[in-house]
């Protein structure tokens, strides 16, 4: 006669396997997350590589172009539509032949070669509908938001296509000028940085007391209170408390991860990112200037930064030194 399991010891056995698995899906879901910020901090590596690669055949600048050019999607599956240069792909939504700041991942793609590594592997593609691109920023537009934001206040951008020489902020031109070896510390200093707004992909400049000219000085919004509300949960622009919680949609892995001019990548607790940037009362722009949304706001998705740049309203102290918005010495 054949034994059989008995009913308790089944029950016996089917619970020493939930246990195990209480205990180890855990375990699994953390190491899932350790692994996919280590693609990312990678992705970033490779890309400040490629910018770095980009100044030494370009005369130790940063690239800021602002052009348009055909079969230019970096989505491929827009590469089909036609070529307007006066119209929708080039002067209006979607821009997906547009290559400026906003598409700043064409400049560095003959380094970068590969569309996958500007994607942060802790959240993927975003399309996100937004009143630019209202069929989804990559689906539309071809451009990727909500990954890896490159700093253009050391580049500077240029709105210039098709647009007449006196043209408002034309040229924003960096307070370091543009080039390379003006960073003070490229160690230190941040050209790139992960963000999951799903609006824009990139740092925003800052215009100072000149913001209206054909060619104005632009600077870093390296301002506490404006990161605290762009990447905590509070929905007013200046909360009492600096060091807000942090939103999980705009952090990826409770944390900031950071491509540096010199071509490395780091990883920055939450808190210490913000504690490498100046307060408003320290950059010397006062205690409430405007940035654009000074009021209170509910939605996640529009919360924040909402465009390319940010107003100050005077010129900033960039005698401070925080090494990690490129200011000090």
């Amino acid at each position: 006669m054949k034994k059989a399991f008995t009913l308790i010891e089944l029950l016996v056995v089917i619970a020493i396997i939930a246990i195990l698995a209480a205990i180890l899906f855990p375990v699994f879901a953390q190491a899932k997350a350790a692994a996919k910020k280590a693609v990312s901090i990678s992705n970033q590596k490779q890309i400040s590589l490629g910018i770095f690669l980009y100044g030494g055949d370009y005369d130790d600048m940063y690239p800021r172009n602002d052009d348009c050019q055909p079969n230019s999607a970096l989505n491929s599956a827009l590469n089909t539509l036609p070529f307007n240069p006066t119209g929708p792909g080039c002067t209006s939504a979607p821009f997906f032949y547009r290559m400026n700041h906003f598409s700043w991942q064409k400049w560095t793609m003959p380094y970068v070669k590969n569309v996958q590594l500007y994607f942060n592997p802790g959240r993927g593609i975003n399309n996100t509908p937004v009143p630019s691109c209202p069929g989804g920023n990559w689906a539309a537009c071809g451009q990727i938001t909500g990954s890896y934001l490159f700093n253009t206040s050391l580049s500077g951008q240029l709105n210039t296509y098709n647009r007449p020489l006196t043209a408002s902020t034309r040229e924003r031109n960096s307070w370091l000028g543009g080039s390379m070896t003006a960073v003070p510390n490229v160690a230190e200093t941040m050209a790139l940085m992960e963000d999951g707004n799903a609006q824009i992909g990139v740092v925003p400049v800052a215009f100072g007391a000149d913001s209206s000219s054909s060619s104005v000085t632009i600077f870093p919004p390296a301002v506490r209170e404006l990161w605290t509300f762009e990447l905590g949960k509070q929905t007013a622009a200046y909360p009492g408390n600096q060091l807000a919680e942090l939103d999980e949609q705009r952090v990826a892995f409770n944390g900031v991860i950071i491509g540096a001019c010199d071509g490395h990548a780091k990883f920055y607790p939450y808190k210490k990112f913000l504690s490498l940037t100046p307060t408003a009362v320290e950059y010397g722009v006062g205690v409430t200037p405007a940035f654009g949304w000074n009021g209170s706001v509910s939605n996640q998705i529009t919360r924040g930064f909402t465009g390319g740049t940010v107003g100050l309203g005077v010129n900033p102290n960039v005698a401070i030194n925080y090494p990690l918005w490129g200011l000090g010495q």
